[in-house]
Protein backbone atom coordinates (compact mmCIF):
# COMPACT_ATOMS: atom_id res chain seq x y z
CA UNK A 1 0.00 0.00 0.00
CA UNK A 2 1.00 3.90 -0.66
CA UNK A 3 1.73 5.64 1.83
CA UNK A 4 0.50 9.72 2.12
CA UNK A 5 3.93 10.82 1.11
CA UNK A 6 4.39 9.16 -1.79
CA UNK A 7 0.80 9.81 -2.80
CA UNK A 8 1.49 13.10 -2.70
CA UNK A 9 4.38 13.14 -4.19
CA UNK A 10 2.40 11.25 -6.97
CA UNK A 11 -0.42 13.81 -7.16
CA UNK A 12 2.27 16.57 -7.47
CA UNK A 13 4.03 14.87 -10.50
CA UNK A 14 0.30 14.61 -12.35
CA UNK A 15 0.04 17.79 -13.57
CA UNK A 16 3.04 19.17 -15.60
CA UNK A 17 2.24 22.78 -16.12
CA UNK A 18 -0.41 25.31 -17.22
CA UNK A 19 -0.96 25.38 -20.86
CA UNK A 20 -1.08 29.56 -21.18
CA UNK A 21 -2.53 30.83 -24.97
CA UNK A 22 -4.60 33.80 -25.66
CA UNK A 23 -7.81 31.10 -25.47
CA UNK A 24 -6.38 29.92 -22.10
CA UNK A 25 -6.01 33.29 -20.39
CA UNK A 26 -9.25 34.54 -21.96
CA UNK A 27 -11.16 31.52 -20.29
CA UNK A 28 -9.23 32.15 -17.01
CA UNK A 29 -12.10 35.03 -16.46
CA UNK A 30 -14.61 32.53 -16.67
CA UNK A 31 -12.82 30.12 -13.94
CA UNK A 32 -11.62 27.48 -16.39
CA UNK A 33 -7.86 26.60 -16.49
CA UNK A 34 -5.96 24.43 -18.68
CA UNK A 35 -3.10 22.19 -17.75
CA UNK A 36 -1.17 19.60 -19.40
CA UNK A 37 -1.52 16.13 -17.22
CA UNK A 38 0.10 12.80 -17.08
CA UNK A 39 -0.52 11.12 -20.12
CA UNK A 40 -1.95 8.05 -18.08
CA UNK A 41 -3.95 10.17 -15.70
CA UNK A 42 -7.48 9.47 -15.00
CA UNK A 43 -10.19 12.45 -14.30
CA UNK A 44 -10.18 11.51 -10.24
CA UNK A 45 -6.32 11.41 -9.95
CA UNK A 46 -6.67 14.89 -12.09
CA UNK A 47 -8.89 16.12 -9.36
CA UNK A 48 -7.08 15.14 -6.54
CA UNK A 49 -3.88 16.63 -7.72
CA UNK A 50 -5.50 19.76 -8.71
CA UNK A 51 -7.42 20.14 -5.15
CA UNK A 52 -4.14 19.26 -3.54
CA UNK A 53 -1.61 21.44 -4.96
CA UNK A 54 -4.18 24.58 -5.23
CA UNK A 55 -5.81 23.66 -2.24
CA UNK A 56 -9.32 24.60 -4.38
CA UNK A 57 -12.42 22.83 -5.02
CA UNK A 58 -13.30 21.58 -8.48
CA UNK A 59 -16.83 21.20 -10.66
CA UNK A 60 -15.90 19.78 -13.41
CA UNK A 61 -12.96 18.14 -15.73
CA UNK A 62 -12.54 17.36 -19.32
CA UNK A 63 -9.62 15.78 -20.94
CA UNK A 64 -7.88 15.11 -24.46
CA UNK A 65 -5.22 13.58 -26.01
CA UNK A 66 -3.50 15.61 -27.81
CA UNK A 67 -2.07 14.52 -31.00
CA UNK A 68 1.54 14.11 -32.06
CA UNK A 69 2.72 16.57 -34.33
CA UNK A 70 5.41 16.11 -37.37
CA UNK A 71 8.50 18.28 -36.74
CA UNK A 72 11.52 18.55 -38.72
CA UNK A 73 15.10 20.13 -38.38
CA UNK A 74 16.73 20.09 -41.76
CA UNK A 75 17.04 16.90 -42.67
CA UNK A 76 15.83 14.84 -39.60
CA UNK A 77 11.90 14.43 -38.80
CA UNK A 78 10.54 13.35 -35.70
CA UNK A 79 7.44 14.19 -33.38
CA UNK A 80 7.03 16.25 -30.62
CA UNK A 81 5.75 14.40 -27.45
CA UNK A 82 2.28 13.49 -26.80
CA UNK A 83 0.45 15.20 -23.56
CA UNK A 84 -2.88 14.87 -21.90
CA UNK A 85 -4.93 18.14 -21.77
CA UNK A 86 -6.83 18.70 -18.92
CA UNK A 87 -9.71 21.45 -18.72
CA UNK A 88 -10.54 22.31 -15.66
CA UNK A 89 -13.59 24.01 -14.17
CA UNK A 90 -13.48 25.19 -10.43
CA UNK A 91 -16.45 26.55 -8.44
CA UNK A 92 -17.19 30.30 -8.14
CA UNK A 93 -15.64 30.82 -4.49
CA UNK A 94 -12.31 29.75 -5.90
CA UNK A 95 -9.03 30.81 -7.95
CA UNK A 96 -5.96 29.98 -9.37
CA UNK A 97 -3.16 32.59 -9.73
CA UNK A 98 -1.20 31.67 -12.58
CA UNK A 99 0.50 35.01 -12.51
CA UNK A 100 2.56 36.53 -10.77
CA UNK A 101 1.95 39.90 -9.55
CA UNK A 102 4.56 42.57 -8.95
Amino acid sequence: MINQTNKNKWLLKLIKYPIITDKTTKKIEDNIYYFAVDKNANKIYIKKAIEYIFNVKVNKINTLNQPKKKKRIGKFEGHTTQYKKAIIKLNEEYKINLFEES
